[in-house]
């Protein structure tokens, strides 16, 4: 997950623990430091501690590199764009929601008010994302197991 808002992130993780979802999450808070985590740069240089994700859940509004510029590189790459971006904004800007799956985006999500409504969310993101959709190996690094009970997010 990519969220420069600590709050938010918190409640994210807390909402996933409530869900029950079997999923790793991994946090950074700019855009910068996702695209640091997905080239394995930095201090996510060793893969043990980056490991590719399943999924990247995405805020616009963040410093250094925003959510438009990085989903602009995640979906210019070959080695990236086949993993799936799912903005969770707070914007419900039509411009930001056409902007975004121009930009190759696989969903759009204004980010509930309610800490209920945000884990009915995870849930749903999880069981979409990692139960029901089928996914190229490339997508998850060649390793997503659908009998595995572990998936990873970002």
């Amino acid at each position: 997950m990519a969220d420069d808002d600590e709050d938010d992130s918190m409640l994210v993780r807390e909402a996933l623990a409530e869900s029950e979802l079997p999923m790793d999450l991994y946090f950074v808070s700019n855009g910068e430091e996702l695209l640091d985590y997905l080239y394995n740069r930095g201090k996510y240089a060793h893969k043990n501690q980056a490991p590719r994700p399943g999924l990247i859940l995405l805020d616009l509004n963040m410093p250094k590199k925003n959510g438009l510029e990085v989903l602009k590189d995640i979906k210019q790459d070959p080695s990236l764009r086949h993993i799936p971006v799912v903005v969770l904004t707070t914007s419900e800007s039509k411009e930001d929601i056409y902007h975004t799956y121009d930009l190759g985006a696989n969903s759009f999500i204004v980010k509930p008010v309610t800490f209920a409504s945000l884990v009915e969310v995870m849930k749903n993101i999880g069981k979409y994302w990692f139960e029901i959709v089928q996914l190229p190996l490339e997508a998850v690094g060649g390793r997503h197991d659908r009998n595995s009970n572990q998936s990873s997010l970002s």
